[in-house]
């Protein structure tokens, strides 16, 4: 592995309750025979993320034991109700330390968005105040690759279910955007209607 290779972590932000869904959590749908957050592991480690930090929330202790995850670091966020935002500050947080200069963050419900998307994204990343995101048709989207600069910045102003949208906003003219749209499809799986997309 190469030092470069090292600097960049995968960040999955997998602690959502699925209320639209009847309560159930979002990373223990099935997909391709697999839990949802299992899938979305090995799509950031195709992209050649070999660290992977999983952010937890909603029946943490179902998805420890159902999920195969092994070789990523577990982070429960005990405020997953207030919504993404509170994810993405541990998850950002939790990675203060590890030698990680930036995060390329990934949502769980997003299976539309595989590895040649992630990676093209992850492929930005020149230093720690790089900021990426892929974007469909223009418009800015996920995955996002976030330098390790603007993490303190990002957690000021991640609230509710807003994550890094207000830094990025704030931000855009330091933003790459990466084409996606031939690769990726990005939806989001939040009601029963979008369940259609699983496999």
């Amino acid at each position: 592995m190469t030092e470069n290779e090292d600097q960049v972590a995968g960040l999955l932000l997998a602690a959502g309750g699925g209320r639209r869904l009847g309560g159930r959590p979002k990373a223990l749908l099935e997909h391709r025979g697999h839990p949802l957050v299992e899938h979305a592991v090995a799509v950031l480690r195709a992209a050649g993320c070999a660290r992977v930090h999983v952010v937890l929330g909603a029946r943490a202790a179902d998805v420890r034991a159902r999920a195969a995850l092994d070789g990523c670091v577990l982070v429960d966020n005990p405020d997953w109700e207030q919504g993404m935002g509170s994810s993405l500050r541990t998850g950002l947080d939790s990675l203060a330390g590890t030698g990680a200069r930036a995060a390329l963050v990934s949502l769980v419900d997003q299976p539309g968005i595989g590895a040649p998307a992630m990676a093209r994204v992850r492929a930005g990343y020149r230093d720690e105040t790089s900021l990426v995101s892929a974007a469909y048709a223009g418009v800015r989207g996920h995955p996002v690759l976030l330098g390790a600069a603007h993490w303190p910045g990002i957690a000021a102003t991640a609230t509710g279910d807003r994550g890094a949208r207000a830094y990025l906003r704030e931000h855009a003219d330091r933003m790459t955007l990466v084409e996606c749209a031939d690769v990726a499809q990005p939806y989001d799986i939040d009601t029963e209607a979008d369940l259609v997309h699983l496999e």
